[in-house]
């Protein structure tokens, strides 16, 4: 396995191929990819030069042209989520089929896909089942697939299952400015919601308030459950959608109304400390829920419903990405540095 500087991989050196298998067993060749072989900082991850998978029943070779950038890729890098050594980062892509596997159904190669939930898409190719990729139609592009498919089915299934928001409801959502938080308030709004945002600068209050967010709350000089009690009129909200964690979870409890529900679906801040259940009896028979898209997307119906709806909002204009940071490949590491900064807003993307 060769490790690359950024300035030779800048150079096209260690650059293959990949527009076509090989010869032999048909993937006879190098590909680039970002792994890792301790956890750490940023400064572990490594660009490597790697063979390339080959697909095996059921599965696609799938040529990568964009590859999205998300707070669990750091996750695994710190080892806060354990995994195997080496690990090639990254879990959400969109390309191009190169190649298929035994068995495969409903795919040709070169059909434009994406698919997000399977390690391995900081890479110039990966592998994939089948069953987890979905089609991307016209009038979406290829950054915009992968701007849009992990994130995008996460405030999916924040607004329409962890919490059907209904018409009228007042939300808080943490880091209005993510990602996350763009796609999520702009889904609550489309559902009849007044939407509240926490954000930490003028700048990412502007643009919480373009995705429809009708109240901004600045949470480093507020106090952003005084300011919920003082919007409600103290009577509290129905949901709290929470990506942040360790410093805000305490606070967003308080926020809740009787039998609200405490939406924990990230911890960008940190875990949160074991915490006694007994406490959500006294303050209101409140709920708190952990979810992860997976169980959001467990069967083919769901994955391509929550998808078919997502890809159209972004086909039909009505769902606005914001896609303001793209890194090279090989510049991953400072794509990791921006993000845990919270020097980005929107979407943080690699290209090979």
């Amino acid at each position: 396995m060769k490790i690359l500087s950024a300035a030779c991989a800048e150079e096209g050196a260690g650059m293959a191929c990949f527009c076509a298998p090989g010869t032999g067993n048909g993937y006879n060749f190098a590909m680039r990819a970002i792994q890792i072989f301790e956890n750490g900082s940023a400064d572990v991850l490594k660009l490597v030069e790697v063979p390339t998978p080959v697909p095996g029943g059921g599965e696609l070779l799938i040529a990568i042209e964009s590859s999205g950038v998300n707070f669990i890729d750091t996750y695994f890098r710190e080892g806060r989520y354990p995994a195997k050594l080496p690990l090639t980062l990254g879990q959400e892509a969109a390309g191009r089929v190169s190649a298929l596997g035994p068995d495969v159904t409903g795919f040709a190669v070169g059909d434009r896909v994406a698919w997000c939930g399977v390690a391995g898409t900081y890479a110039e190719l990966a592998v994939a089942p089948a069953a987890r990729v979905v089609q991307v139609p016209d009038g979406v592009s290829a950054d915009q697939a992968a701007a849009v498919l992990l994130q995008g089915m996460t405030a999916h299934y924040l607004a329409t299952s962890s919490y059907a928001i209904q018409p009228g409801d007042t939300v808080l959502v943490h880091a209005g400015a993510g990602g996350t938080g763009l796609l999520l308030t702009q889904i609550a709004k489309r559902l009849g919601a007044r939407v509240l945002t926490t954000v930490s600068t003028e700048e990412k209050a502007e643009l919480s308030r373009a995705a429809g967010a009708d109240e901004v709350i600045f949470y480093t000089r507020q106090d952003f459950a005084s300011e919920v009690t003082r919007l409600t009129g103290g009577a509290g909200l129905p949901v709290v959608y929470d990506s942040v964690g360790k410093t805000t979870f305490e606070q967003s409890l308080t926020c809740l109304r009787p039998r609200g529900v405490m939406v924990l679906f990230g911890g960008s801040s940190g875990a949160v400390p074991p915490f006694d259940l007994i406490r959500l009896s006294t303050m209101g028979s409140l709920y708190v829920t952990r979810p992860t898209l997976k169980d959001f997307v467990a069967t083919r119906a769901e994955l391509e419903a929550r998808a078919k709806d997502v890809f159209g909002w972004v086909s039909d204009g009505s769902l606005k990405l914001r896609i303001e940071h793209t890194y090279a490949l090989a510049d991953a590491a400072e794509a990791h540095r921006a993000l845990e900064g919270r020097r980005t807003t929107g979407k943080v993307l690699l290209r090979p």
